[in-house]
């Protein structure tokens, strides 16, 4: 699939309208916004389930390769967790890691089969759902986030980084692209060789958030309500 091509901005479109409406409609009616989470919780736990029957199916357990280790695959049941329980952290936590994640998985998609098939489509459906997810739990539900939360969130990501790049090491690995870049293009082509890009993409991620905090942010308490 061509980068930025037709079929790839359409999907993009798609994935956009889809969110705008999910969230437009929680936020008009509290039963809507509980329709729609179960929804999507349901629907991403069942997509992924699929998936894991089609690719086992296939290919077979292949220790150390193919395990749900990549951070979209962690962030896909995190959402389903945010969306059956309502979860206040793990809502959070996919809207920073779900959205800059996924997002970012959209915008340079590593595919390594045609677009017209079951892989590709699996993909497109679970990032996308997955950002659809964390737009409607936050921005539909009107959560604010603190600055803490953005914090607690980079620390579990970077934890989480830290276990991957252990298990890379005695495996001899890539997952997290923690040791190379995706052989499609992919933004990380434009923070230098490793380890370099791995330094840079930190402080990047850091960045988006903080960005993506802005409009959700929770107002300080000032010092005359807190006495």
């Amino acid at each position: 699939m061509k980068l930025f091509g037709i079929p790839h901005m359409l999907i993009l479109l798609g994935i956009a309208a889809a969110a705008a409406l999910s969230t437009g409609a929680a936020r008009r009616s509290p039963r809507a916004a509980r329709a729609l989470r179960i929804a999507l919780g349901c629907f991403l736990a069942a997509n992924e389930l699929v998936w894991y029957a089609y690719r086992y199916s296939r290919e077979g357990f292949r220790f150390p390769e193919g395990l749900p280790l990549e951070l979209c695959d962690v962030v896909v049941w995190i959402s389903v967790f945010a969306c059956l329980r309502r979860n206040r952290v793990a809502a959070e936590f996919i809207y920073f890691a779900g959205i800059a994640g996924s997002g970012m998985a959209l915008l340079t998609p590593d595919l390594w089969a045609p677009l017209a098939s079951y892989p590709s489509i699996y993909f497109f459906l679970a990032h996308g759902a997955v950002v659809i997810a964390a737009v409607t739990l936050v921005i539909g539900d009107y959560l604010r986030i603190s600055l803490a939360s953005l914090w607690r969130v980079m620390g579990l990501l970077n934890l989480y980084a830290l276990a991957v790049g252990a298990f890379n090491f005695v495996w001899h690995t890539n997952y997290f692209y923690l040791c190379r870049k995706p052989d499609n293009p992919s933004i990380l082509d434009w923070f230098g060789p490793w380890p370099v890009y791995v330094v840079v993409g930190e402080l990047f991620t850091f960045a988006i958030f903080i960005l993506m905090w802005m409009p959700v942010r929770a107002p300080r308490a000032s010092k005359r309500a807190a006495a």
